[in-house]
């Protein structure tokens, strides 16, 4: 199927690499035009220009924490393309550091990105779209801190469960403009981030708890956000896609007898 989002305007943030680029990718693909907002300038600009270049995507260096920014991103969707039928956050932070450890200014950075990014991305983008009577919230959670965790991730734990608090707020609020509210967790993805920063034994690991058996891709997380960034996804808001490979399936991490068939 192709062109789903053709004459569609989507602002994505945290989309200058790894599982945003992708999702960035698969819109232009399907005929959408983008504006992508991240704190990495360089890699922002790369890809707005290999996805090509002012006619298709644009790169606005934004800090979604900051509620000056997420206002000018979508800004610039409206002044360079017409109209904002599409926002993605998918902007996160996720340092690895015990809660007894994690300082307050941590604490307030993973949140202010990850949380408050969430809640200012659906507030600039809610304007627009509640003139247009027609919207698309995709928000990046996790299995981490809904559904699963870790020794170091009380501060990301919190501010994606709470994404996913958030989300259901907005989708009952956002209904009456013709808004839909979604998101999408995902499980152990392998980025080049993650190449660069994991050993291959520390991946091996991860991809043995994964019942299918390999870690998912960025392009598979995308293929779900374009769903429920589509008309196809039309009467689904206010719930989540979990995109893990069935990680969260087994009862143990031995899913069947170690002797079995």
């Amino acid at each position: 199927m192709m062109n789903r989002l053709a004459g569609r305007v989507a602002v994505l943030t945290g989309a200058a690499r790894g599982i945003g680029a992708a999702i960035a990718a698969r819109f232009v693909e399907e005929g959408a035009r983008v504006v992508i907002g991240d704190t990495e300038t360089a890699a922002g600009e790369a890809t707005a220009a290999a996805l090509g270049g002012p006619e298709k995507a644009l790169f606005v260096a934004t800090d979604i924490s900051r509620e000056a920014d997420a206002e000018a991103v979508v800004a610039r969707a409206l002044s360079a393309f017409g109209r904002l039928d599409i926002m993605v956050q998918n902007a996160g932070i996720y340092p690895l550091t015990l809660i007894e450890d994690i300082s307050v200014a941590e604490w307030d950075a993973v949140l202010g990105v990850n949380l408050r990014g969430t809640f200012l991305a659906a507030k600039a983008a809610l304007k627009p779209m509640r003139a247009a009577g027609y919207g698309r919230m995709v928000f990046t959670s996790s299995i981490t801190g809904p559904r699963v965790t870790s020794p170091g991730h009380g501060h990301y734990g919190a501010s994606k469960a709470g994404i996913n608090g958030f989300i259901r707020s907005a989708a009952l609020e956002f209904a009456p403009y013709g808004i839909t509210v979604n998101g999408v967790e995902p499980g152990n993805i392998l980025t080049d981030g993650m190449k660069a920063g994991r050993s291959p034994q520390f991946i091996a690991g991860m991809e043995a708890a994964v019942p299918l058996g390999r870690l998912g891709t960025p392009r598979e997380v995308a293929d779900a956000v374009l769903f429920l960034a589509s008309d196809d996804a039309g009467f689904i808001t206010g719930t989540t896609v979990i995109v893990d490979g069935g990680q969260l399936l087994p009862e143990s991490r031995l899913a069947r007898e170690p002797d079995a068939a």
